[in-house]
């Protein structure tokens, strides 16, 4: 019997530590204290595992041995360092070397900590829990000033600041592409000189009003709504895209201009067509659609203030099953584990995928905490009815899956990674709880703050 454990976004999120080591009994003890001491573990026995698992999990700290067959720590340390999604993870050597040039390079290489070996157990939990705390704190005004920009930087909608009087003073590297500008022109160009002056007219009009509003303390007016409206690009020609106007608590005042270009869709469907977008072995989805849906569902969720919910699902066991009945037997299994998920996303806001070898993925637009949970309950129930027989499986005689759950409310600081992490990393707690179980986890920002009021 499965049970769906929901994670309280007013708690603190679970530290997630990866754990490297090629002996068993060093690995065993080390996860068997990490457990104890509440956090999520991950574990690897080879330097090339380390590395996939922590560009994919993105722990908040890593315990790497040196001594490992083939990458030893020293380089897995390097790579981590040398790669943009892994290079602030701290990473802990444990050696037994004690010699001083040992240490030395260590630390030279980006180490946070150095632990000889045989590692004392209440050392290492000690040490753990300090690089975390300091992972924790550590964050400069700067660092997290650089996050947003990048934040902002990357986003696929055009995103502009707007003083009251329609002068621009910033715009994204989007808005650069959907208008035609290069880096920085747009800088002190006009609210005028974009849109049709009567609409500009309104929006500076609108301007006045809410900074009139805000300094009689009767508030600002709500200027959320998005408007389809005709933009000049540098070259003169007009284009179709949506304007939302968001004012920003700031002295002095600024507004947040939002542009989609709503050509966008239309033209993303028509190249989505001429791809492959159907895995040749399920017939369902491939990955390649998975991710260019996902990010299309992501944006109108943005845009609409809709919950976004997602389901990251492993078969289990599945390396068991074909080494004991054979790849063509393995093939059969995915299919009817395929056409079983896409039975449950029949609208057109609903996605079935297989992202690759045993893991599938399903999106439900516009659906809730409570709906995606009995989603994900359903389908792990649907799977088990199949009675596929897996003679080598330790949880049950019949194929099932292990599924993490996120859903989210979107807003344009939220990242999307973060919220494919989170229903990653609810799928691995599923896992060592035991399989053939359902976790489900809200997250995202909108989330923090209503966390925070309550």
């Amino acid at each position: 019997m499965s049970t769906i454990v929901p994670v309280s976004a007013a708690s603190p999120r679970q530290a997630a530590v990866l754990i490297v080591d090629d002996a068993p009994a060093h690995l065993g003890a080390l996860r068997s204290m990490m457990l104890q001491q509440g956090y999520q573990t991950f574990v690897a026995n080879s330097g090339e595992r380390a590395l996939s698992i922590a560009q994919r999990a993105l722990p908040d700290l890593v315990l790497l041995d040196i001594n490992l067959p083939g990458m030893d720590g020293m380089e897995v340390c390097r790579r981590l360092k040398a790669h943009p999604v892994t290079c602030n993870i701290p990473v802990i050597f444990m050696s037994a070397r004690s010699e001083t040039e040992d240490i030395v390079a260590a630390f030279d290489i980006g180490a946070a900590d150095y632990i000889t070996k045989p590692p004392r157990l209440a050392e290492v939990c000690a040490r753990v829990r300090a690089q975390l705390q300091f992972r924790r704190t550590s964050l400069s005004q700067q660092e997290q000033a650089d996050r947003l920009r990048l934040i902002v930087n990357s986003i696929d909608e055009g995103l502009m600041l707007i003083e009251p009087s329609g002068r621009i003073q910033y715009a994204n590297p989007a808005c650069d592409r959907y208008l035609g500008y290069g880096p920085g022109e747009l800088a002190g160009c006009t609210l005028d000189g974009l849109l049709a002056p009567s609409v500009a007219q309104e929006y500076l009009d609108l301007f006045t009003r809410s900074v009139a509003g805000a300094n009689t303390g009767a508030g600002a007016p709500d200027c959320r709504g998005a408007r389809e409206v005709l933009i000049r690009q540098r070259d003169g020609i007009l284009r179709a895209m949506d304007l939302t106007l968001t004012p920003m608590t700031a002295d002095p005042p600024l507004f947040v201009a939002l542009l989609h270009d709503i050509t966008h869709h239309k033209q993303s469907e028509n190249a989505l067509q001429r791809a492959a977008l159907v895995d040749p072995l399920t017939k369902i989805a491939n990955r390649r659609h998975f991710d260019a849906f996902l990010e299309k569902e992501w944006q109108r969720a943005v845009r609409g203030n809709q919950p976004l919910s997602l389901i990251v699902l492993d078969v289990d066991h599945f390396k068991g099953y074909n080494d004991s009945l054979g790849h063509a037997a393995g093939d059969a299994c995915l299919q009817q584990v395929a056409m079983a998920l896409q039975s449950h996303a029949l609208r057109a806001t609903d996605l079935a995928a297989r992202y690759g070898g045993e893991e599938f993925v399903l999106l439900f637009g516009e659906t809730g905490f409570e709906a995606a949970c009995a989603l994900g309950e359903a389908i792990r129930a649907h799977i088990e009815s199949l009675r596929i027989p897996n003679p080598r499986s330790t949880t049950s005689e019949w194929v099932t899956a292990s599924l993490g759950v996120a859903t989210i409310v979107p807003t344009q600081v939220d990242d999307l990674k973060d919220f494919f992490v989170s229903a990653d990393r609810a799928m691995y707690a599923v896992k060592d709880a035991g399989r053939n179980g359902v976790r489900a986890v809200r997250t995202g920002s909108a989330q923090m703050v209503e966390a925070a009021l309550s």
